[in-house]
This record gives structure tokens, C-alpha cells and sequence, in this order.
């Protein structure tokens, strides 16, 4: 996944569904439950979630973009994400101050694209 496209839906998950509308579901890293979706965007190249993530890690909220997620069950009301939960809880710290930030999109999009700590290519999984 190449930084430019994390910030994108993948394609078989943004068709007929409206990341918008998931506030509230929760959300299920590979190795458990993160949180709850407190706000999605969908706007073209730079979309991304916003987790409330709880007691789990102090309360905090981090900023998930678009393309980490791989799954959405309206029915079960959870979006999936393709990250562990080590993943999140090391990326760069969220401030609601910088949700609009370039300098902090930057460095969450370079954390979970390409050559990232937080990347994880998908391509060569079986």
C-alpha cells in the first residue's frame, strides 16, 4: 500500500457503503477490540477514522487512514482493521488540534504506508 493510497477506501469496501455513517461502530484490530469509530471521512485522498479508544489506552484517540481498514459489518456494526493492536498504540499521538494538521497527516500516512513502522504489505500475504 503506497502512502498515497492509505488514505484511500479500499474499493470493495467503499462501494455501497458511506464511512460516514459508522460512527459509533466498533472497531477490531487483528488481535482485538480497539475502540469505538468516534468520527469517519470520506473525503477523496484523505480519508481516515477517528477511534475513541477508551479505557485501553488512557482514552486517547487515534487517527486510522482509510486504507488500514479492511472490512466493514454494518449488520454487526464493527469495521475491521488490518493492524494489531501494538500497530495503533505506536502510532503518532492524536490531538483533536491536529485533525486538519499536514505536517501530522504526513507522518501518520508515512507510518502506515510504505516502509512504515506501522506498514504492513498486504501483497504478499496468502
Amino acid at each position: 500500500m503506497a502512502t498515497t493510497s492509505v488514505w484511500m477506501y479500499r474499493t470493495t469496501i467503499s462501494e455501497g457503503i458511506d464511512p460516514g455513517e459508522f460512527s459509533g461502530f466498533g472497531v477490531e484490530a487483528i488481535d482485538g477490540s480497539i475502540g469505538k469509530v468516534d468520527e469517519a471521512t470520506t473525503t477523496a485522498g484523505t480519508g481516515y477514522i477517528i477511534v475513541d479508544t477508551g479505557p485501553w489506552i488512557f482514552g486517547k484517540k487515534v487517527m486510522l487512514p482509510a486504507g488500514v481498514v479492511s472490512d466493514i459489518d454494518v449488520e454487526d456494526e464493527k469495521v475491521y482493521v488490518d493492524r494489531t493492536k501494538d500497530e495503533i498504540k505506536s502510532a503518532p499521538e492524536f490531538d483533536d488540534s491536529l485533525m486538519h494538521d499536514e505536517s501530522y497527516h504526513s507522518r501518520v500516512g508515512s507510518y502506515y504506508g510504505a516502509g512504515g513502522a506501522g506498514y504492513r504489505d498486504d501483497s504478499t500475504a496468502s
